[in-house]
């Protein structure tokens, strides 16, 4: 079946330069993308405070991430695919307005099943906004410099947002109320709702496909399932029949998912389009990416705190030079590519990660190892932008603009993914290294070994680029 899309019309035109609609599009959704990247972070140092205001049993604290997470992570390719079918800016305003609704509810609430409900809504939200925001962006600039351009910006500001979250969370948490870390959400969303309208065209196929519900049902219980089981492993470990039930149920429907594709008259993910290499490769290394530096933050966040004796403000403070590597490393990815190729970037952008990472091996349990961590950080922080620009362009690119909701909600999944399993994979492994024992040496250790295995991971990465992606890249010349 052939569909056509009702698109801007500089995704037709294809302008060479930012014009003036052309800028205020991209300050619309990067405005909004930021503020969903905030979300992540923003309660982590508030959570303490929330416990002893609403009366929550230290068990549940973590169901404040963990709602969320889990519905951020697990809807997002479903909510993708709605938005191909019914429109992306329709999908995009709706969850923004959700959003608005969901932060005043959880800042007004006087008890923790409301605040449950409300972070609960924030994760449908923010798994609809998302990969909606994301295709309005790839359908507004064209394939190319202007599109490369929109990306890095968007993927600067999303890494930033997540480190911004957990500095503003503690500064909010200090001088205001935790609920100020809800109520900061309900001015921006009503701007965006107010300007987006005029300025977003809508982005839609002309004919609706059916809606492949056994597949949408199959995946979205199966990524529920690996991030519940990987929250369970953080809290508990590996070996938890919570976290061994929910990992093995997950994978299990996540074969079932794969085969209703191969079978559904009109699937959700059409199974051609995960067999291209970009977007297969590219998404892998996304996940990658967003794995390993969000759960970094957690990592030297146990060791500012628990090693150094750091308060929960300054601890967040100190990510401000990572904020800043993020940002300098989305503005550098765009002219990177466009003078050298998107594998280059993806490769030196994760080497440049890895190193940066693997000298982190080297603090110690004194205040002094604050020269060797803030210049780490920074740089790692450019380096893991490098990768996610490179990811983003890879993973929406050779896609006909009709398919760009289910590339970015692939690539938001990557991303939503990735955020949610970096932190319990890491803390399962400081967990078993350290056997519970908080002492400042333990937790150094833990935390050493940890960071190990993330540089690992970042290399791993590095590996996939150089040899899949440049391989199929030279064969596609030849």
């Amino acid at each position: 079946m052939t569909t056509t899309e009702t698109l801007p019309a500089s995704a037709h035109e294809a302008p060479r330069h930012l014009t003036g609609r052309l800028r205020v599009i991209l300050a619309v959704l990067l405005v909004a993308q930021f503020m969903l990247a905030v979300d992540f972070s923003i309660l982590n140092v508030a959570l303490p405070a929330i416990g002893d205001d609403l009366g929550f049993p230290l068990a549940g604290l973590q169901w404040i991430a963990t709602a969320f997470a889990l519905c951020a992570a697990g809807f997002t390719l479903f909510f993708g695919r709605i938005g191909d079918l019914i429109g992306r800016k329709r999908i995009f305003l709706g969850s923004l307005a959700l959003l608005g609704a969901a932060s005043l509810a959880g800042g007004l609430a006087p008890t923790p099943e409301i605040l449950i409900a409300a972070r609960v809504a924030q994760g449908l939200a923010t798994a609809a906004a998302t990969p909606a925001g994301l295709a309005l962006l790839t359908t507004s600039f064209p394939e190319g410099p202007l599109r490369q351009k929109a990306l890095g910006l968007n993927g600067a500001l999303m890494s930033a947002g997540f480190t911004t979250g957990a500095v503003l969370g503690g500064v909010l948490t200090d001088l205001l109320s935790w609920r100020w870390a809800f109520f900061i959400n309900v001015p921006v969303a009503l701007a965006v709702l107010l300007l987006a309208p005029a300025v977003i065209a809508e982005s839609r196929p002309a004919a609706r496909p059916r809606l492949d519900l056994p597949g949408a049902l199959s995946v979205t219980l199966g990524l529920l399932g690996i991030v519940y089981g990987l929250t369970q492993a953080g809290e508990h470990g590996w070996t938890h029949p919570l976290a061994l039930i929910g990992l093995l149920a997950g994978a299990a429907l996540l074969i079932v998912f794969h085969r209703v594709e191969r079978t559904a008259a009109q699937p959700l993910v059409p199974l051609h389009v995960l067999r291209k290499p970009t977007v297969a490769w590219g998404n892998l290394l996304g996940l990658l990416a967003f794995v390993t530096e969000t759960s970094l933050v957690y990592l030297l966040t146990l060791y500012l705190q628990k090693t150094l004796g750091f308060s929960a403000l300054a601890a967040g403070l100190s990510f401000g030079v990572l904020g800043l590597g993020t940002v300098i490393g989305g503005l550098l990815a765009p002219k990177a590519i466009a003078r050298t190729s998107v594998v280059t970037v993806l490769v030196g952008g994760g080497l440049l990660q890895t190193v940066s990472t693997a000298v982190l091996l080297l603090l110690g349990g004194t205040p002094a190892s604050m020269g060797l961590l803030l210049p780490a950080t920074f740089l790692g922080g450019v380096g893991n932008m490098l990768v996610i620009v490179g990811f983003m362009v890879t993973a929406t690119t050779g896609l006909p603009d009709h398919q760009q909701g289910l590339a970015t909600g692939l690539a938001s999944m990557s991303q939503q993914v990735g955020i949610t399993m970096g932190t319990p994979i890491m803390s399962a492994i400081v967990t078993a290294t350290t056997g519970g024992v908080v002492t400042a040496g333990a937790v150094l250790h833990g935390v050493t070994v940890a960071i190990a295995a993330n540089a690992a991971l970042v290399l791993l990465g590095v590996l996939i680029a150089a040899l899949f992606l440049r391989a199929r890249r030279d064969r596609a010349h030849t």
